[in-house]
């Protein structure tokens, strides 16, 4: 593999980029528009691992809150689930075959080990031997090699039958149907894969390219058929796993009783029990202070960290997150038949200069100030700041600025033409604006109807789709099924550790939720993960030219970078969220201090 030390430079660089620009003072908005000094949160002194000298107890139970105020879904693989709360779940019975290093780039440290030859166009994968599943079996290639099958099937329920697993030889004639096998996947032991791609990319050293960084069981698996594979109980009830623990007891979407995998490949875990339970976000903060859990996941919710911020029980860990929050534009639809995002021209949202308007009205610095308290700050562009190589911090984005607002409303067509405060759309009709935002604590409430009370005062009458916030699962049901009473949407997206966007915004991804499609951005996306990409120059460039074309096209406007918070009980011991040490995946090392969480004396 190929050693980039330009990427470890600028990861140190990013993350005190990141971290500096979160910081500074600002005002608060009190009712009645006036503005008081607020005080900001310094996240230069977050720290990212919780220290802890005291003497572990034996074994234990690590007590894990799921902030949500929705049912986790239950679909523990990693090929079929699509819910953030059930990828936290599975980082504790993760079947993740390659761990990254400090470059974000996979290393030789996981159970896999991955050559390329780029001449070739092809990669080898070695997995370890002697390593078992959780049921006792062992895990040979096959394992490795099963996914892409599951993925590729012409039944496959999921969403990654995309742009990148379809650079593999002979995925789409094997998902059409035309034949039996993948035929650029090939097994030459039991331990050794070779997989031959259309093109080789600097994508495949982040897990990209069509690589498929998890195993599956295929000794429990392969008599199901893929279609039914998301409601059989091999993937809802008894997932055979590989991580430290293993599923023991589950209470549908509400909790999850994990046990110590006596079989895991890096020795048997120090603790005995981890259980993980749905705490909804109204009431996190009380039960972190009355010492009912140990940590908390996804993350704390930065506007509401003065709740925890002097709690004496826990350290607060913090990190820019590879996230952003962004407002997405409906746009066309996906053809489930054809597995492609299609452009409708007429849709209500396809005009540049309306979408353009809309992001200049949004004043994201004072939510940023006020609600978040510095811990999230207005988003310039697609690729966040970590990732600084690529991230262009030249571009200016979309800073607040009604009066630019109303000049693009007024140059497209969109005119108060009977003096009612609103506009009308061209053709002097009834112009309204129905907006999807998940519902959440009273702060996101409040957010919500800010930004409703900015777009009103340039003219815009935006609506509340149902009229209400909505629960996230149903939120993201009707976001993925395009919804027609959905013209735009609030939402996040995790990048992960690989920072290309072909995953997310190509013709062929089903995550591309806007369904934003054009000639222009299919050459761009294709160029960041081309061979001439190799090259770490070009690849630079080609990510700015990407960033550049979707600033002006704005199908998606980035809204805020986020800094990720993680509270973690005082007798917790060994736990980092550092990105060079992350505890998931060395979840066999975490211990407690005491038989139950610290309370706060405060």
């Amino acid at each position: 593999m190929k050693k980039r030390k330009w990427f470890l430079l600028s990861l140190v660089c990013a993350l005190v980029l990141a971290l500096a620009a979160c910081g500074g003072s600002g005002s608060d908005t009190k009712e009645g528009g006036k503005k008081g000094e607020k005080e900001k949160v310094d996240t230069s002194l977050l720290k990212s691992e919780a220290k802890n000298d005291g003497n572990p107890v034996k074994g234990g139970t690590l007590r894990v809150a799921l902030q949500t105020s929705s049912p986790f879904q239950g679909v523990f693989s990693w090929e079929l689930y699509e819910d953030q709360y059930d990828a936290e779940i599975l980082n504790f019975v993760t079947n993740s075959i390659f761990e990254t290093k400090e470059d974000f780039l996979i290393s030789d440290t996981g159970l896999g080990k991955l050559t390329v030859d780029e001449k070739a166009k092809k990669a080898t994968v070695t997995i370890k031997k002697g390593v078992k599943w959780s049921d006792g079996k062992p895990l040979t290639i096959d394992d490795v090699i099963y996914p892409y099958y599951i993925i590729a099937d012409k039944d496959y329920t999921g969403v990654r039958y995309d742009a990148d697993l379809q650079n593999i030889i002979g995925a789409i004639e094997y998902h059409n149907g035309k034949a039996k096998d993948i035929s650029g996947i090939k097994k030459v032991d039991d331990y050794t894969m070779e997989i031959s791609f259309k093109k080789i990319s600097p994508a495949i050293y982040s897990g990209g390219d069509g690589l498929w960084t998890y195993a599956a069981p295929k000794h429990q698996l392969k008599d199901i058929p893929v279609k039914d594979l998301v409601k059989s109980d091999a993937v809802r009830t008894n997932p055979v796993t590989l991580g430290a623990f293993k599923v023991d007891k589950i209470v549908k979407g509400e909790s999850v009783q994990l046990v110590a995998n006596e079989n895991y490949w890096k020795g048997k875990p120090k603790l005995d029990k981890v259980v993980i339970e749905v705490v909804p976000p109204t009431s996190i903060a009380a039960a972190l202070k009355a010492g009912k859990y140990d940590v908390t996941l996804p993350n704390y919710p930065s506007n509401d960290y003065a709740s925890i911020k002097d709690l004496d029980n826990l350290d607060v860990l913090g990190r820019p997150e590879l996230a952003y929050s962004y407002l997405g534009f409906k746009v066309g639809k996906f053809d489930t038949k054809e597995k492609v995002n299609v452009t409708n021209e007429n849709a209500k949202m396809n005009n540049v200069k309306l979408r353009q308007a809309v992001a200049y009205a949004m004043n994201i610095e004072e939510v940023g100030k006020v609600y978040y308290e510095g811990l999230r700050t207005r988003a310039n562009s697609l690729i966040p700041p970590v990732f600084a190589s690529y991230y262009d911090d030249s571009l200016a984005g979309y800073k607040y600025d009604p009066e630019k607002a109303k000049s693009l409303l007024d140059e497209a067509g969109y005119k108060d033409t009977n003096k009612d405060g609103l506009r009308e759309d061209p053709n002097g009709k009834k112009f309204t604006i129905q907006l999807a935002a998940i519902a959440g604590s009273d702060k996101d409430e409040k957010i919500v109807q800010f930004y409703l009370q900015n777009w009103k005062k340039v003219g815009l009458d935006v609506q509340l789709t149902t009229g209400r916030t909505i629960e996230f699962n149903s939120f993201y049901d009707k976001v993925k099924a395009d919804d027609k009473d959905i013209d735009m949407y609030m939402a996040a997206w995790g990048t992960g550790t690989n920072p290309s966007p072909m995953g997310i915004y190509s013709k062929e991804a089903p995550f591309s939720y806007t369904r934003f499609v054009s000639n222009d951005l299919t050459s761009l996306l294709n160029d960041i993960d081309s061979e001439a990409s190799l090259d770490p120059a070009h690849r630079a460039e080609a990510f700015k030219n990407w960033q550049n074309y979707m600033s002006e096209q704005a199908p998606v406007i980035p809204m805020y970078f986020r800094t990720e918070l993680i509270p973690i009980n005082k007798r917790v011991k060994n736990w980092s969220i550092d990105y060079l040490k992350d505890t998931k995946d060395n979840l066999q090392n975490v211990e407690i201090t005491a038989e139950e969480p610290v309370k706060s004396s405060k």
